[in-house]
């Protein structure tokens, strides 16, 4: 069984090559199968979509990384060239050390944030869902979280890192001085949002809205900080009210278009708004940037600000390659033991049928009225037979080199106490 692994992520990719390959969660589960569709066999699937990365785990009797570049090139309306020069295409031990350090945050953009980990095991639950995650996939990933518990409780990868949201408040900073003036409107309610809230009310704003399609939802978490919930279809007539916007939603479409901000600043007369866009596809319309009163960031645009303290880590970084070299050994050691596995079942359907025929042989001769002392011994020294013909053949007929090989193999499987 080989294993594959065909991907896009912030460091290989533009943002707005990106977003054409972000899957929906709730879609998620077709997708896997018109995947396996494209196989045209029944190989095991997974998706990993996420803002900063897109990627394909294969399971299969053979790799097939043409036809899985093919088949996203496809998903993502994007020409097979184009998007070949931003993919990276692994398998064998490569693939899995590409999951384990998925799993353990070396891969993130946040070093050793621990938000992928989440991700990665709800791309699981829904491939096995879906019926795509066979047994050697299974094994990859339940293997990468077992390696990523033990990056973190065994090394300090996780310490000194800036997380997009920390990000988000120091850029905010550099805009406006004291946060206490300011006025902080969160677009979305997910759990990247909900870490937004938290780190900018830290900072004690003059207020917190929070605008979702789901005003209950908006409401109560608004709530647990002090906040007002606010029904997104108003965004439009009540952006003027706002010194910094954060957004991060699930949308395929903008949500904040360029007209829109435009009017904003002149109701706010060309007082400057912070805005970051966090979303993949984005939720802000990128001309957006272009306006002299607008300070618009991307997730790709926060690279710089989370890279700080990286230098701390660097230590704790090679531990964790060390724990991740272990798991990948083990996983590949497995891989190959499951390989053997078509020829072990062989081996016991052999057995099963002399058993069988001596069986019966056994019977027919009781009904004939032998002893039963006559029968074990002729049974036995029928499976003796049975088992024996194979390799004293070898001995006998093989020539000089292949007799060797042959008493090697004899007397490792037979003569070793």
């Amino acid at each position: 069984m080989d294993v594959w692994t065909l991907g896009l992520n912030h460091r290989s990719a533009p943002l707005d090559l990106r977003e054409r390959f972000v899957f929906a969660s709730e879609r998620l589960g077709d997708t896997l199968h018109g995947l396996r569709r494209a196989f045209a066999s029944h190989k095991e699937v997974a998706i990993l979509s996420t803002c900063n990365r897109t990627e394909i785990y294969c399971a299969g009797d053979q790799v097939r990384l043409p036809e899985t570049l093919s088949w996203l090139a496809e998903a993502g309306q994007t020409e097979l060239d184009t998007l070949k020069q931003h993919t990276y295409w692994l398998q064998a031990d490569a693939s899995a050390r590409h999951a384990f350090r998925v799993a353990s945050g070396l891969d993130s953009m946040v070093l050793g944030e621990p938000q992928i980990l989440g991700q990665l095991k709800d791309a699981v639950r829904i491939a096995s869902d879906a019926g795509s995650l066979g047994s050697t996939l299974n094994q990859l990933f339940q293997r990468s979280f077992s390696v990523a518990k033990e990056v973190r409780s065994s090394t300090e990868i996780g310490a000194h890192s800036i997380s997009m949201a920390a990000a988000a408040v120091r850029l905010a900073s550099r805009i406006f001085e004291n946060h206490r003036d300011t006025h902080v409107l969160f677009v979305g309610a997910g759990e990247m949002i909900e870490l937004c809230v938290a780190h900018f009310a830290a900072k004690s704003p003059g207020s917190l809205t929070i605008a979702n399609r789901s005003f209950d939802k908006a409401e109560s978490l608004a709530q647990q900080f002090g906040g007002r919930g606010m029904a997104l279809a108003d965004l439009p007539k009540r952006l003027h009210e706002f010194d910094i916007v954060v957004s991060c939603t699930a949308s395929t479409l903008p949500l904040i278009g360029l007209g829109a901000v435009k009017r904003a600043l002149q109701r706010r007369r060309r007082r400057p708004m912070f805005m970051v866009d966090l979303a993949v596809p984005r939720d802000i319309e990128p001309e957006v940037k272009s306006l002299s009163d607008v300070y618009l960031y991307t997730v790709d645009d926060l690279a710089d600000v989370v890279s700080q303290g990286q230098s701390h880590r660097q230590a704790a970084v090679s531990d964790a390659e060390l724990i991740i070299d272990s798991g990948v050994q083990k996983f590949m050691d497995w891989l190959a033991q499951r390989s053997q596995v078509p020829m072990i079942q062989q081996l016991n359907q052999r057995a099963e049928n002399w058993r069988q025929a001596e069986l019966v042989r056994a019977r027919k001769q009781l009904e004939k009225g032998q002893d039963l002392e006559s029968v074990l011994e002729s049974v036995t020294l029928g499976l003796m037979k049975k088992m024996l013909n194979g390799p004293l053949r070898e001995l006998n007929q093989r020539d000089a080199p292949g007799r060797d090989q042959a008493k090697a193999a004899v007397e490792q499987f037979f003569l070793k106490p």
